[in-house]
């Protein structure tokens, strides 16, 4: 399993619009092969911030499954506008501990 994390900065005053497509959004990253789970965050302290966390049964699902795929191309369009600055995706594996 892969964890995608994502610190997302919302362009201010369109949070509420942001998650509302958001809702819609996750029906398309939901639907992909490899596709484990997701969860949205919002930040307690910081207004417009929100964290996403994408788990994956592999880096393989994400990088080329969903992002090569034309469902990408409509997340896109539905949520990267809201972005400022363009955020920067990491892909984690889990340890023992």
């Amino acid at each position: 399993m892969i964890l995608e994390a994502v610190m997302l900065i919302v362009k201010p005053d369109l949070q509420s619009d942001f998650e509302a497509v958001f809702k819609k959004a996750s029906k398309i990253i939901s639907s992909m092969d490899g596709y484990l789970s997701h969860e949205l965050h919002r930040c307690i302290e910081v207004q417009g911030k929100y964290l996403l966390l994408v788990r994956w049964e592999s880096l393989e699902s994400h990088t080329v499954g969903f992002r090569g795929s034309t469902k990408y191309q409509e997340w896109k369009k539905l949520l990267h506008h809201f972005y400022e600055p363009f955020p920067t995706v990491e892909h984690f594996e889990q340890i023992e501990i």
